[in-house]
C-alpha cells in the first residue's frame, strides 16, 4: 500500500507546484497590467498632450488678432482650432499644470491626456458665451490623470481658462463628491444641484470616483468672476502666481 500512496503524493505535490507557478505568473501579469494602466498610459498621454499643446500655442502665435473685442466666435476665442484644442485649463489646487481642452468627452479624446467639453448628452456652453455651463471631463487615473486631485479643490479656489486672447477666472462655489454616472443634471446650463437658480457663466469639472474606479462621478462647480485680456507678454492672472 505504501508504494501506491507515494506516486499519488508525488502527483499532488506536482499539481500544487504547477498551480503555484501559475498563480505567480498570473500575479506578475496583473502587476504589469496595473503598472501599464496607472503609470505607462500617463507617460504616453502626457507626451501626446504636450505635443498637441505646443501645436495649439504655435497656431496662436501665427494667427492674426481678432478684428474687434467681443466680435463673437468667428473673430474671437471661438475661432481657435477646435480640432486641436480651444484653450488651456489651469487649476492650481490640483497641481496638474496646464491642461489642453478639446471638443468631446469620448475615450478617444480623453485618453490623449487632455480635458474635453461635453457635446453629448448635454451640449456645453463655451467660456465666451453670454451665459451657460462650460462643462468638462478628464480622467482621474491613467491616461494623464488630469483630474486626479479634484478632491483637493475647496470653495473659493480659482479655476482659470486660457484662450488666445482672454483669461477667464472662475471661483469654486460648490461640490458634489459622489453622484450617479447617469446624472446629467449636473451639466445643466443652470446647475440647480449646485444651488444656483439663475442663468450665469458657470464651469463644471467632472471625473470618476472613487479613485481607481468609474462607479460614480465627482463634480465641482465654479462661477465666472472676471475676464482679463491677454497682453503681449501673456502675463498670468494673480490667481496663477
Amino acid at each position: 500500500m505504501s508504494h501506491a500512496v507515494r506516486p499519488r503524493r508525488h502527483r499532488i505535490a506536482g499539481f500544487l507546484s504547477l498551480l503555484g507557478e501559475l498563480l505567480i505568473t498570473a500575479g506578475l501579469v496583473l502587476a504589469l497590467f496595473v503598472v501599464y494602466s496607472l503609470w505607462w498610459t500617463n507617460v504616453l498621454a502626457d507626451r501626446t498632450a504636450s505635443a498637441k499643446a505646443d501645436a495649439v500655442r504655435e497656431r496662436w502665435l501665427a494667427a492674426p488678432a481678432p478684428s474687434a473685442p467681443g466680435a463673437g466666435p468667428a473673430a474671437g476665442p471661438g475661432a481657435l482650432d477646435t480640432a486641436g484644442g480651444i484653450g488651456f485649463l489651469h487649476v492650481p489646487a490640483m497641481r496638474n499644470g496646464e491642461v489642453l481642452v478639446k471638443r468631446g468627452t469620448s475615450a478617444e479624446v480623453l485618453n490623449d491626456g487632455v480635458a474635453g467639453y461635453y457635446t453629448d448628452p448635454v451640449k456645453s456652453a463655451l467660456p465666451w458665451d453670454a451665459s451657460g455651463n462650460f462643462s468638462l471631463a478628464a480622467h482621474r487615473d491613467g491616461h494623464g490623470a488630469k483630474f486626479h486631485n479634484i478632491h483637493k479643490l475647496r470653495t473659493g479656489d480659482p479655476i482659470v481658462f486660457e484662450t488666445k486672447d482672454t483669461w477667464y477666472v472662475y471661483r469654486v462655489y460648490a461640490q458634489l463628491r459622489q453622484t450617479s454616472k447617469y446624472n446629467v443634471r449636473v451639466l445643466s446650463p443652470v446647475p440647480a444641484e449646485s444651488g444656483r437658480t439663475q442663468p450665469g457663466r458657470y464651469i463644471t469639472l467632472t471625473t470618476c470616483t472613487p479613485v481607481y474606479t468609474s462607479t460614480y462621478r465627482y463634480i465641482v462647480w465654479g462661477e465666472l468672476v472676471r475676464t482679463d485680456k491677454v497682453d503681449a507678454q501673456r502675463t498670468r492672472p494673480p490667481e496663477l502666481g
